[in-house]
């Protein structure tokens, strides 16, 4: 008996450009972390603990970022280094 085994494989997103990504009005979480960086088990983490980035229940399921949320977000926390005198 020679059976196959069935390889699972991870359905990979193909993510848009970072130029075609601030033309959205919505981004879904794998765009939102395509463009902060961070991972999409952070992002859910973060809703779950009500913090991070402010976002939509489009569904059960469904949740999307503004655009200009995410930019905002991004924009409010920069890292400035002093000069030691």
């Amino acid at each position: 008996m020679n059976q196959e085994k069935a390889v699972v494989r991870k359905r990979r997103v193909q993510i848009a450009p970072a130029n075609e990504l601030l033309n959205k009005p919505f981004l879904n979480e794998m765009e939102v972390a395509a463009l902060t960086g961070r991972a999409v088990s952070t992002l859910r983490n973060d809703r779950h603990l009500r913090r991070g980035l402010p976002y939509l229940k489009v569904s059960k399921r469904s949740v999307r970022y503004r655009t200009p949320d995410v930019m905002n977000f991004m924009e409010a926390n920069p890292v400035c280094f002093d000069e030691v005198k």
